[in-house]
């Protein structure tokens, strides 16, 4: 059955979305709060800005007002960036009924709260209906209709399988999940390590270096998984190293591109400047490292990438320590 389906936010990702459930029949929507950005893809029927050569399609109409976009909406995706989700929902809150399904695709943790974007909509909207979508799934792929497969997660298996009915397609393969938590970290967290891949990268090291920093930096996004109520298991699926492996080896990956000129020496703030989009990673190791002292987890990795972008050391200093550190066993507690 075809539904009316809302995207508020109209970046890449959430164009990639809209289009391919547009191509499946449904009756979508998008708003976004810059209005020339709106004026240019109702003009262009296409978004020039972050998704060029894909056309919208004639299932997707365009909005610059986000309260008739939301009327009688079935399901809204909010594919605005992580650190703006709060103020994305409260300004839809009022134009969405207690029905409506909520489906997040944003990647990050909520800085000062360290919240993630489901207790941010449980605070908002209590008993809402939650589910986040998420997994390795770069939307200039999923917008030329390349096989990609998801992960939703809700704590309500119903509503899982009914967004995974939504979204599905020949080829868009999705999963469920009821582990939220998990979902929500790994999504989050591999940004930050994304961004040490391409520090290691931009820096000239090779292949050993990448994959002993995506092995340990798995270890790290799973470790506080695991203390903040998540399934182990769940880091080493789609979501996890799924997610891990796509963003740091691939340069459609914003956060590789920022962590190379930051390794070729170029300043953070340049870098996140030249990528010209949001740089989901920045924002993400400032919420880890605090949510990780916080909770008493050790993130040698998370805590060296915040360090460098933070203008606190180098990273030829930043790998000397990580790898002088106190010898230990692979398996033991802490990393």
């Amino acid at each position: 059955m075809c539904k009316k389906i809302a995207f508020v936010g109209a970046g890449s990702w959430g164009t990639a979305l809209a289009i391919s459930l547009g191509d499946k029949g449904h009756k979508v929507s998008i708003w976004d709060i810059d209005t020339e950005h709106v004026l240019e893809m109702q003009a262009n029927g296409e978004n020039r800005r972050y998704l060029p050569g894909v056309l919208l399609g004639e299932n997707v109409e365009v909005f610059e007002d986000m309260e008739k976009m939301l009327r009688d909406a079935e399901v809204v995706v909010f594919a605005a960036p992580a650190q703006h989700f709060r103020s994305a929902l409260k300004a839809a809150e009022k134009f969405m009924s207690k029905d409506t399904i909520i489906v997040n695709v944003a990647k990050g943790i909520e800085q000062n709260t360290l919240m993630r974007m489901s207790e941010i909509a449980e605070e908002i909207l209590p008993e809402c209906n939650y589910v986040v979508l998420s997994g390795p799934s770069h939307a200039e792929e999923v917008g030329r209709k390349f096989p990609t497969t998801v992960v939703c997660a809700s704590k309500n298996i119903e509503l899982a399988e009914e967004i995974q009915d939504v979204f599905i397609t020949d080829n868009l393969r999705v999963y469920t999940n009821t582990d939220v938590i998990g979902v929500e970290l790994g999504g989050a967290l591999k940004n930050i390590i994304a961004l040490g891949a391409g520090i290691s990268d931009g820096m000239g090291y090779g292949d050993n270096a990448k994959a002993a920093l995506m092995t340990r930096g798995m270890s790290e996004m799973s470790k506080l998984g695991v203390k903040l109520g998540a399934k182990e298991d769940t880091f080493a699926g789609l979501t996890g190293m799924g997610d891990l492996i796509v963003t740091c080896t691939s340069m459609h990956s914003r956060n590789r591109r920022c962590g190379i000129m930051i390794g070729e020496g170029m300043k953070p703030t340049d870098a996140v400047e030249k990528v010209g989009m949001v740089v989901e990673g920045i924002f993400t190791a400032q919420a880890a490292h605090d949510l990780a002292e916080k909770v008493g987890v050790e993130m040698p990795i998370t805590t060296a990438i915040h360090a460098i972008i933070n203008d606190k050391t180098d990273a030829r200093k930043a790998v000397y320590a990580l790898m002088t550190r106190k010898r230990k066993h692979e398996k033991e507690e802490g990393c």
